[in-house]
């Protein structure tokens, strides 16, 4: 099959990514690209900030440009969703019915929005945010005035309600967590990140979850499990993602909570065989991390599409160039996770992976204002987290340069 493609099945940043690190490497054979999506790669921490609330946004203000290595020798089939793959005869199957073969094969499917744990009987008025179709979708609907209620309090939850309260809606909040954000910022940034957004008007419930909807056609209220009732005009979803990796069954690769990969982004049978010619990256790759532990992990902090796709390109063009690769693999992988986000005039920024943390400790700063909050689990330090102060959040950076275990 040395006439087939490198086939990437994922039009998104990781497969983007991983296209260019292979170029860059030297391979200089056909790419395939096969995305769920009708749209090229595009960037998604915008669609629950700037593009959620900026009429007349689009594709081609969050698109990635591409690059003059991927302008010859690449063939993008979009909206059509992988449904099956075959690792003995290198093919994948697509919705339909249409068959890819490969050479080699990126993983690069990514998340979607966890369903609504309730039946919604049909109801209009509600909403996700993952794509690109679903924030142009999202912001037509969140109108000034507008009772938005959110479920969940993540980071997609806590920016769309940011996003409506500056557009002048009435936001409420339904979260199981005690504060906002807690798994990624801790109970105190997270308190403090509550106490900012009520300073915009927000209303939040916690520890409570959805019971019940009211309306016809569209949602009118929502009951919560305490028996409180809220007007609703738009109900956002946003408990969290699943790892798009229904069409990997039967594969053999293990898939549990996303591809496990080795140590060069390879993924791994359920049998613990090593298939070199398909990788998994961003999202949907489950990896061990050295400089925190040997747990492998689907990690979506927004700079591992990149890193993940840059050194499985390059192991990909080693391989594809007949070259040994252990060498690649033996320099091993710990990319330090980075997450941000913008919420009213709070810029948050954070290295490590903060939610290993047992404890976390203020080193700078006010909670109230500008601060620095270091994570650590038990005596070892996994995280740092700021508003603002951006300079001394940066300078963590070193602190973690190199892995804390073999």
């Amino acid at each position: 099959m040395t006439d087939a493609p490198l086939l990437i099945v994922g039009a998104s940043m990781a497969g983007l990514r991983t296209a260019e690190g292979a170029r860059r490497a030297g391979y200089a054979g056909p790419i395939t690209f096969l995305g769920a999506e009708a749209h090229a790669p595009y960037n998604r921490p915008p669609l629950s900030k700037e593009l959620l609330q900026t009429e007349g946004q689009g594709h081609a203000d969050v698109a990635f440009p591409i690059r003059s290595a991927l302008e010859e020798g690449v063939e993008w089939v979009l909206g059509r969703a992988a449904t099956a793959l075959d690792v003995e005869q290198r093919v994948v199957v697509d919705e339909t019915g249409q068959e890819h073969p490969y050479r080699a094969l990126v993983i690069a499917t990514g998340l979607r929005p966890k369903p609504l744990p309730i039946e919604t009987h049909g109801l209009g008025g509600i909403h996700v945010l993952r794509t690109l179709d679903d924030a142009v979708a999202l912001r037509a609907a969140l109108r000034p005035g507008a009772n938005v209620v959110i479920l969940g309090s993540g980071f997609v939850g806590c920016e769309i309600a940011a996003t409506a309260a500056k557009n002048g809606a009435n936001v409420s909040i339904v979260s199981q967590s005690r504060v906002p954000l807690q798994r990624a910022l801790g109970a105190q940034l997270g308190a403090e990140m509550r106490r900012r957004h009520e300073a915009h008007g927000v209303r939040f419930f916690c520890g409570e979850s959805l019971f019940g909807l009211v309306g016809e056609p569209d949602v009118e209220r929502v009951i919560l499990t305490s028996g409180v009732m809220l007007e609703c005009d738009v109900l956002v979803v946003a408990i969290g993602s699943d790892p798009n990796t229904e069409w990997l069954q039967g594969s053999g690769l293990d898939a549990t909570d996303g591809v496990l990969v080795d140590a060069g982004l390879r993924a791994i049978g359920v049998d613990g065989t090593v298939h070199p010619e398909i990788v998994a990256v961003g999202d949907v790759a489950r990896y061990a991390n050295p400089l925190f532990d040997d747990v492998p992990r689907r990690v979506e902090h927004w700079n591992l599409p990149t890193e993940t796709g840059k050194r499985a390109g390059a192991i990909l063009a080693a391989q594809l160039a007949g070259q040994d690769c252990a060498p690649l693999v033996a320099e091993g992988f710990a990319p330090l996770p980075s997450f941000w986000s913008d919420q009213y005039d709070a810029h948050v920024l954070a290295f490590g992976m903060t939610y290993l943390a047992d404890r976390s400790e203020l080193v700078a700063g006010a909670l109230d204002d500008e601060c620095v909050l270091e994570y650590y689990r038990g005596d070892e330090l996994v995280g740092v987290c700021g508003i603002g102060m951006r300079s001394l959040v940066q300078s963590y950076r070193t602190r973690f340069a190199a892995p804390a275990r073999a």
